[in-house]
């Protein structure tokens, strides 16, 4: 049985590799083919094309859970507070809704 420190290391490990995988191909971007898995994957998410194509490049990691933006009643002053392991793109989208 792994303890915690080995967890820690191996997520440490693999979403590094996303990141500098993803930073290589400029996924954000639709010319890079593993974008279009990052696409699919959000779409299956929840997230929107509009909502996939507005955001900064590579903010879109395909790393969420759901889309908190579509089902988060947010009002304007709403703090919004990220504490996923991609590039913002949760907060990238709340920041645009007011």
């Amino acid at each position: 049985m792994k303890n915690s420190t080995d967890i820690k290391k191996i997520v440490k490990e693999e979403y590094g590799q996303i990141a500098k995988t993803s930073a290589q191909c400029g996924c954000g971007s639709c010319s890079c083919g593993s974008n279009m898995t990052v696409q699919r994957q959000s779409g299956e998410m929840g997230y929107s094309v509009d909502e996939m194509t507005t955001v900064p490049d590579g903010s879109n990691l395909g790393l969420g859970c759901g889309n908190p933006t579509a089902i988060a009643s947010l009002k304007e002053g709403d703090v919004v507070l990220d504490l996923g392991s991609g590039a913002g793109f949760d907060v990238f989208l709340a920041a645009k809704k007011y």
